[in-house]
């Protein structure tokens, strides 16, 4: 499948539906113009409507009027979006189909088998309307149409309103039949070269519809430039979707519905040999026979459910967010091979898999679509009766009930036992269905009640008057979202919404707090939160997500909760920069606990990602599998799930006391705009900063108005990065009203740990390399939130400058948080040795480091401790004298480079064995990271001279 084809396709094609669709409302004589919706009159003559000096059917009017009243409940904007959706959908889901003969009448809907003919269908729209393989066509219609000459396009858009309606037996969720304001708004001219139809054919090769993920991928870039437009920023419920969804790649979906139905069915029937099928099934990890025994016992207490082994039709496995259905249906072809293997006919497997086995739910109405049709359509490749007897698919999309009128209802359905009560229960829940999705947590009272609420529903469906049928039809969506809700399902596979906590709504937010407390900061562990309380004892929680979850201390709980109460049976590590631009992880975890057990993880770089794509996991390296006891992790300080660390790592974090304890990490001032209040300190004029403020009272005392400022800035160690000032005159006056009256906040929200400007520290940056890149401080420096320091005791501050500089601080964050951020927090959990368990040379060494260092940097004039201009470099024609110059500087600083490269070799060496630790902790660090490299440095001198020329020059 060529993905870059489908990339280029869908955003454009988005764009074309919604302005083919809109043109087509204008022709009605619906329009908006700055923002205003506006209906021209509708003129009813005898057999014809009248609008903007057009004539239309007289059935049009009635259309129209229910499209006016849907665009002035939703928005013209909204609507128009919405119905060029749904075309869409309809007309990918007719390609792939012609493509796959699965029409049922053998010809092609939307092409032509003939390259550059009309679609098929026209050529047979006669024999179409006589055999009835299109029902509701006239025949003498038709004939009619095709005598005229002109009117192909006419006749084109009755046999695909037809053949739509000819599906809407078989898939509803698709083609309900179209009488309405869908029909429409049907875009014209669809026989043109450059229509939607014509390109949808023309621009994605036949090839690639051979599999039915491409509806997944057409999806997902149909809404990519949506997704663009909302991301980053507080999210509408109505914009929730298309800011959530991501599109799993399909080696990643087989490796979770493989380790969770898979793992569940190898369990009950260790003698299986379906495993050699599942490329991306991981063998369990070795246990002890306690742990075998509860795991023994898990599935046993399943089994007996079944009668003493697990029939396969008992397997429930939900997708809580479907999207497209991509992990439906590859559940789908797994447990085909479960029937398979048990012994059930081919014929009879697709029908019991879709009425028993799976289930979705999403809040994407059309995603719901698309995911019906996709594991529809991978059952027809089984079986191509379904379409004679529709089975009953179990993938729902997620309705609200605001609108609903609880007394009503409760009034035209009393004859048949529904009390009010039970009403309103079901309403309330379901009030923010579209925001609260698939974590909407069903109470115990009404899910005892809903089965009997069914039942009530049918018979008033049935046998009821006008007013109770409706009633009843109103209540049984709900009615069956709800009983999906409150099951306990055997496995729940999902890539769960992909949301932080910034882009949450209040709304969503609050119930966020409530519902999924442990959670609550990101959508993606709200749902593993949830669905690890909603699982089977025996069953598993399968998930895609960002690996953030894994090591910060906002999600410690969640962690504390999994390795207590539940067991993590295999883990998948996945690379930042793979199939997503965030570090993930693939996760499979039990219902229940199993003490002292262990998981099979392993660690997908990049390059193994290319190699598992093409292949398999079998190849991977086992160099990058690892074997950890989960009750280990609990040896770590706020149990971060590093599950690479070796005995001596967890012995380490146990030493000393914590470096919040001698030198507590702290995050400084969020300024608001930095291109308003800081500078370059060569910037501005040198006489107007203040160098040597040692505390905010004797700030608020100066009359300077720049102060320095340490904003981080680019790798280097011990000492550096000087370059920046600050805007703080009067107590940081400007700042302050900036963000009171700009910005409306607290000020405390954004000037944080003021006792701690201008004093002694070791800073280093958020965002770094693989290492940390510590420096030495002196006093007179405000701090950044990206400027983040620590403020040791004096006893122990060229220590802890020694530590943050070597390997050790380098293992000791690649446990706490692997990623490229070094927050507060991670340092605040370092464990920093006792005085007396570490020598001196550690001490001396770290304060000669800086000496060098600071050496280093005041050779060149970015440095306001500049005294000599040491990089002018000879010319070929120089003299002696100056080439003897530059040589010399040249070895100095050669030496300077050397001396630190010794001293971290030799404190390394000191802490890994003051530590205990294992001395092939890390790879060696290249020298050329000891100080920035001297082009760097000239980059940085050509800044500033080109500055100081500008100024001279009066720009």
């Amino acid at each position: 499948m060529n993905k870059a084809k489908l990339k280029t396709y869908a955003p454009q094609a988005r764009k074309d539906f919604i302005a083919a669709v809109t043109q087509r409302a204008n022709l009605l004589g619906l329009s908006e113009s700055a923002g205003k919706f506006e209906a021209l009159p509708a003129e009813r003559r005898g057999d014809v409507v009248l609008i903007a000096g057009r004539e239309w059917p007289a059935r049009v009017a009635q259309q129209r009027e229910r499209l006016v009243r849907r665009i002035q409940r939703d928005g013209f904007g909204y609507t128009m979006e919405a119905v060029a959706y749904t075309w869409f959908n309809r007309f990918a889901a007719l390609r792939y189909m012609e493509l796959h003969d699965y029409l049922g009448h053998g010809h092609r809907v939307l092409s032509s088998a003939t390259a550059g003919g009309l679609p098929d269908i026209l050529a047979h729209a006669a024999d179409l309307a006589a055999s009835r393989e299109l029902p509701g066509l006239d025949t003498a219609h038709i004939a009619e149409l095709k005598l005229a000459g002109n009117k192909d396009g006419e006749l084109y858009r009755l046999l695909l309103v037809a053949q739509c309606n000819a599906l809407s037996t078989a898939m509803p969720f698709l083609f309900e039949r179209i009488d309405d304001e869908t029909e429409l708004l049907l875009p014209d001219n669809l026989l043109r070269t450059d229509s939607v139809i014509a390109k949808l054919v023309a621009e994605i090769p036949e090839e690639d519809w051979a599999e039915v993920e491409i509806i997944g991928w057409l999806y997902q870039f149909y809404i990519s430039e949506k997704k663009d437009q909302v991301i980053g920023k507080v999210v509408k419920s109505e914009d929730i979707p298309a800011a959530t969804q991501l599109f799993t790649p399909n080696w990643i979906v087989q490796y979770l519905v493989q380790n969770s139905v898979g793992r569940l069915w190898l369990m009950a029937n260790p003698a299986s040999t379906l495993k050699s099928e599942w490329p991306y099934y991981i063998e369990p990890a070795e246990q002890t026979p306690e742990v075998n025994a509860q795991l023994d016992a898990l599935i046993q207490t399943r089994m007996a459910e079944d009668g003493g082994s697990l029939n396969p039709e008992s397997i429930t496995v939900l997708d809580p967010a479907c999207g497209s259905g991509h992990i439906l249906v590859e559940a789908y072809a797994l447990l085909k091979g479960i029937y398979l293997e048990r012994g059930y006919r081919l014929r009879d497997i697709p029908r019991l898999i879709l009425e028993k086995n799976l289930y979705g739910l999403d809040i994407d109405d059309r995603a719901a679509q698309l995911a019906g049709f996709a594991l529809l359509m991978k059952a027809c490749a089984d079986d191509r009766r379904l379409f004679n007897d529709p089975p009953r698919l179990k993938v729902l999309s997620l309705q609200e009930s605001k609108g609903l009128d609880p007394d009503e209802l409760a009034t035209h359905l009393a004859p048949f036992g529904v009390q009010r009560g039970t009403v309103k229960a079901l309403l309330d829940t379901f009030e923010h269905a579209k925001t609260f999705g698939s974590l909407i947590q069903i109470p115990d009272v009404l899910n005892a009640q809903l089965p009997a609420l069914a039942e009530a529903l049918g018979k008033a469906n049935e046998t009821g008057d006008l007013y109770s049928q409706a009633a009843a039809q109103d209540l049984m969506a709900l009615v069956a979202q709800a009983r999906v809700l409150g099951q306990r399902f055997d496995a729940v596979v999902a890539n769960p919404p992909w949301m932080g906590y910034r882009g949450i709504n209040d709304t969503l937010k609050d119930y966020l707090a409530q519902s999924c407390p442990l959670g609550r900061l990101d959508l993606q562990t709200a749902f593993l939160e949830l669905f690890l309380m909603a699982i089977k004892p025996s069953g598993f929680v399968s998930m895609i997500l960002r690996h953030n979850w894994m090591f910060i201390t906002t999600f410690e709980d969640l962690r504390s909760f999994l390795i207590r109460d539940r067991f993590m049976s295999a883990l998948l590590h996945i690379e930042e920069g793979g199939w997503s631009s965030y570090g993930t992880s693939a996760i499979n975890v039990m219902g229940a606990s199993v003490g002292a057990g262990s998981a099979s993880y392993a660690f997908v770089s990049k390059d193994d990602e290319k190699d598992i794509f093409n292949g398999s996991m079998k190849g991977m390296p086992l160099v990058r599998r690892y074997c950890f006891t989960q009750s280990d992790f609990v040896r770590l300080p706020s149990l971060p799930f590093a599950y690479w660390s070796t005995k001596s790592d967890l012995l380490a974090f146990k030493k000393g006391v914590s470096f919040e304890s001698v030198a507590p990490p702290r995050q400084g001032m969020a300024t608001t705009d930095n291109n308003t209040f800081v500078r370059y300190w060569y910037e501005v004029a040198f006489d107007n900063i203040a160098f040597d403020v040692e505390s905010v009272g004797q700030a608020s005392a100066r009359t300077e108005k720049w102060f320095p400022y340490n904003k981080g800035g680019g790798y280097r160690k011990w000492y550096g990065n000087q370059l920046f000032v600050v805007n703080y005159q009067d107590n940081g006056r400007d700042i302050k009203n900036r963000i009171v009256n700009f910005y409306k906040q607290s000020i405390s929200r954004r000037i944080t740990n003021t006792d701690y400007f201008f004093k002694e520290a070791i800073t280093w940056s958020d965002i770094g390399s693989d290492n940390l890149a510590a420096r030495y401080n002196p006093s007179g420096f405000i701090f950044d939130v990206t400027g983040m320091s620590c403020f040791p005791i004096e006893s122990r501050r060229w220590f802890i400058l020694s530590l943050l500089c070597s390997k050790v601080m380098t293992r000791f964050m690649s446990i706490l948080n692997p990623t490229l951020h070094f927050q507060v927090g991670d340092m605040a959990r370092v464990p920093v040795l006792n005085e007396q368990d570490y020598s001196h040379e550690i001490s001396e060494n770290g304060r000669v480091a800086v000496e060098l260092s600071k050496k280093d940097w005041d050779q060149f004039e970015i440095s306001w401790g500049f005294k000599k201009f040491g990089l002018a470099r000879p010319s070929s024609g120089c003299n002696r004298l100056l080439s003897e110059s530059w040589t010399s500087y040249v070895d100095e600083t050669e030496e300077r480079i050397s001396q630190l490269h010794k001293i971290e070799e030799e404190n390394n060496r000191l802490l890994i064995e003051a530590y205990g630790l294992n001395e092939e902790i890390s790879p060696d660090i290249p020298k050329e990271k000891i100080t920035l490299s001297r082009a760097d440095r000239e980059k940085d001198s050509q800044r500033l001279i080109s500055y100081a020329i500008g100024c001279m020059m009066g720009r």
